[in-house]
């Protein structure tokens, strides 16, 4: 609820006002929004990192020679049904309807009779909701916090989306994990290249 009354704070005093104008516009304006939430977390959270207990315990389940954290079984089993149920949102609803046809053309929408201004406002809100839910998991999971986390995750999101196809929900979480192993794989490997390169 806190993530989406920001997110949505955000649209109504910041990208409202741009609506109409150029796109760099908007993109400089998340740009400049994100270094502000950057000094925020900076004062809430301090420049260090700071450790927090965990909710989730550690250990796992073994499979023969494969231990699986419950940390991996939570997430999955968190990640998948609100991904079938935003896809579901999104494709079988009238506001998701609403909001396909405004990310496609908002002229047109607009003579449609759809209110784009509301469509844009409940996306922001179900996209900071969909943050919180990600950085309770990530805080839950791990159980530190540091003021960069958002710029850093938010690159890999931006990542995964395209990887995925921009528009596709199951192909940004696919492309998300196809990041995750891979930085699996390079921070665990022997002969891989380093666990400095991750990033």
């Amino acid at each position: 609820i806190a993530c989406s009354t920001i997110n949505v704070t955000a649209d109504r005093l910041v990208f409202r006002q741009l609506r109409g104008g150029p796109r760099l516009a908007s993109l400089i304006a998340a740009v400049g929004l994100s270094f502000m939430f950057q000094w925020l977390g900076l004062q809430i959270n301090g420049s260090g990192q700071r450790i927090w207990p965990t909710v989730i315990p550690n250990g796992g389940v073994t499979l023969g020679p494969i231990t699986i954290d419950y940390s991996t079984i939570v997430v999955t089993g968190i990640t998948i049904p609100i991904l079938i149920a935003l896809t579901a949102f999104v494709t079988r609803t009238r506001h998701g309807q609403a909001m396909r046809a405004t990310s496609q053309d908002m002229g047109a929408a607009e003579l449609m009779g759809i209110n784009v201004n509301r469509t844009i406002g409940v996306t922001f809100a179900i996209g900071g909701a969909l943050a919180g839910a990600a950085g309770l998991l990530y805080f839950s999971t791990f159980g530190n916090t540091n003021y960069l986390d958002g710029y850093q995750f938010g690159l890999i999101a931006f990542t995964a989306a395209v990887l995925g196809g921009v528009g596709n929900l199951p192909g940004a979480v696919l492309g998300g994990f196809l990041i995750g192993i891979l930085q699996a794989f390079n921070d665990g490997f022997t002969y891989a290249i380093g666990q400095q390169w991750s990033q």
